[in-house]
């Protein structure tokens, strides 16, 4: 049999191997030969692609049945010209009959791509009639070969749906990177590293459909995780953050820098502001899901220096000593 892969071999491990064993193996394998980590290696590339086929059959506790089934005649005497009598757990292609034991022509594989192939539903095999139209009366010299029962060719089409499985994988982002959107490189662990254009505005738990890039065909689903941050809190489409102030522009006001998702503003702090007393900028906050970006509050805190200057103290008392505002007049006891 031409071209036969020993899939054990490939990955290193026994026969009778567990399926987590197998996967753990894989994992390993795929890391050590991705072609991201072996740029321009021929090799390597060769190895992955080994290795992931490998893995598509043994993982699968019936493509590897039949695998180990195949297996184990494929290289006895006689194979390619002969019928080899099938166990009753092989999927019989020839009549679909399931039960008892049956003739089975290997043959119909010319080589073990050809059962690689119609293992992985990568194809399907369909009759094309080759005969010519029914003879009429006019219809001369054509053989009576050209109408026999069973003359057919064998063509092979690609089926697209045969194993098709949509898969999930989870992806976490800083809040930044969630707001922008923007290329992502993501790593997946079949091993695959796919780079995508991810959109603005994410939040965690939610799902980005990625089509076509799960197994066979299927739908890639990532699942949104937005780190927490230590400055923006959301709430909603609101995004809070805390603000420190001096007294001095609690008591007179003023502009001050303000960091934003969109880079720093400039906002105005009213005369007599009082702390934990919040501002409002406005459409600085996060995309909502009808797309209109929420606000931002900016929560003020008042801090006095913990080491003021010599100066400093100098015009604090002043300060006190002329001062009328007394905070403490109004106590309840």
């Amino acid at each position: 049999m031409q071209n036969f892969r020993d899939y054990y071999e490939i990955l290193g491990i026994a026969r009778d191997a567990s399926a987590e064993e197998i996967k753990k193996v894989y994992r390993r394998l795929a890391r050590q030969y991705h072609p991201d980590l072996n740029p321009g290696n021929k090799a390597a590339e060769e190895k992955f692609k080994d290795i992931g086929e490998a893995y598509e059959v043994l993982s699968d506790p019936s493509r590897r049945s039949q695998y180990d089934q195949f297996s184990n005649f494929w290289n006895r005497r006689g194979f390619l010209n002969r019928n080899v009598r099938q166990p009753k757990t092989w999927d019989n292609r020839t009549n679909g009959d399931r039960t008892g034991t049956q003739d089975f022509d290997f043959s119909q594989f010319g080589d073990f791509n050809n059962f690689v192939d119609q293992l992985l539903g990568r194809r399907k095999e369909s009759r094309v009639a080759t005969a010519a139209p029914p003879p009429s009366s006019n219809t001369k010299g054509i053989s009576a070969d050209a109408f026999r029962p069973g003359n057919t060719k064998t063509t092979y089409t690609i089926s697209a749906r045969a194993n098709r499985k949509d898969i999930e994988a989870r992806l976490t982002l800083p809040l930044e990177k969630a707001y922008t959107g923007g290329l992502e490189r993501i790593r997946l662990e079949d091993g695959r590293s796919l780079e995508v254009n991810m959109p603005g505005g994410m939040v965690t738990d939610q799902r980005i459909r990625l089509k076509g890039q799960g197994v066979e065909g299927g739908d890639l689903y990532l699942i949104i995780t937005v780190l927490s941050h230590p400055f923006y809190q959301l709430e909603g489409a609101d995004i809070l953050c805390h603000v420190p102030i001096t007294p001095s522009e609690a008591v007179l006001g003023g502009q001050v820098q303000v960091p934003t998702l969109d880079g720093r503003v400039k906002m105005t702090i009213p005369p007599g502001v009082k702390s934990g007393q919040r501002l409002r900028l406005a459409n600085k906050g996060y995309p909502g899901d009808d797309g209109e970006r929420g606000d931002q509050l900016v929560e003020i805190q008042i801090l006095v220096p913990k080491n003021p200057s010599l100066r400093e103290r100098e015009l604090y008392e002043k300060l006190r000593q002329i001062e009328t505002f007394n905070p403490r007049a109004d106590l309840p006891v």
